[in-house]
């Protein structure tokens, strides 16, 4: 049976598919069978053969993946704003069952599902008749989750904050992946240390920018999936 667990941020721009792209590659190189899937993509490139939603594609290039985006990402938006919004000015509108399927199918065909999620925690995905968070996907599918942070100042405001959300959401977390790091800063390093002390959260790797692969044993990533 598919194992699979979801990325999170606590943010935009904090490196999610950038890692999500080493984490799926480090699976796949050694051997696993892992996949990749996002329910919902905002601010996808118009190009003369469609639109073209970058976070997807990265992690179909950079895991040789070799899977066309529609079996990758269901839901495909043009407009660079919240899911929400840009269903209701294209009038496309995320369905859960949808979702759930198109979700099902990938974890139909790989042994370890690596599911990004848009933005950070708190991301309204459907927001008219039907509300749907981006919490609510995550449950729907059982997921537990990985939480991507950037390693710079700010940090243990935005991962605290996002470590409680969760938790008062009942939202199961492995772990913290922080991002952009730099060797030697001594800031960085406390941010680390604090953000350990405040959640009582492993951090499960460190990631510095143009990284190649993921620091962490192939073995311990596939044990945090569900």
């Amino acid at each position: 049976m598919s194992k699979g667990i979801f990325i999170t941020g606590t943010g935009t721009e904090v490196g999610k598919t950038f890692v999500t792209g080493l984490i799926v590659k480090k699976l796949r190189e050694v051997g696993y069978k892992a996949g990749y899937y996002k329910a919902a993509l905002s601010g996808a490139e118009l190009t003369a053969n469609g639109l073209i939603p970058g976070d997807a594609d990265y992690v179909n290039r950079e895991a040789k993946l070799g899977e066309t985006i529609e079996d990758l990402v269901p839901y495909v938006y043009q407009n660079a704003v919240s899911p929400h919004l840009a269903a209701l000015i294209e009038g496309n509108p995320v369905e859960m069952e949808v979702v759930k399927a198109a979700y099902m199918k990938v974890a139909s065909k790989y042994d370890y599902v690596t599911m990004e999620g848009s933005g950070g925690i708190i991301c309204p995905i459907r927001y008219d008749d039907i509300k749907i968070m981006l919490e609510d996907i995550i449950k729907e599918l059982e997921l537990s989750t990985l939480i991507i942070a950037d390693a710079g100042l700010g940090t243990i405001n935005a991962t605290v904050l996002t470590v409680e959300y969760m938790r008062q959401k009942k939202i199961p977390i492995k772990g913290i992946i922080f991002n952009h790091y730099h060797e030697g800063d001594v800031m960085e390093a406390d941010n680390l240390k604090m953000v350990v002390s405040l959640t009582g959260l492993p951090v499960i790797a460190i990631v510095q920018d143009n990284d190649t692969e993921l620091n962490l044993e192939a073995e311990k990533l596939a044990a945090l999936y569900d």
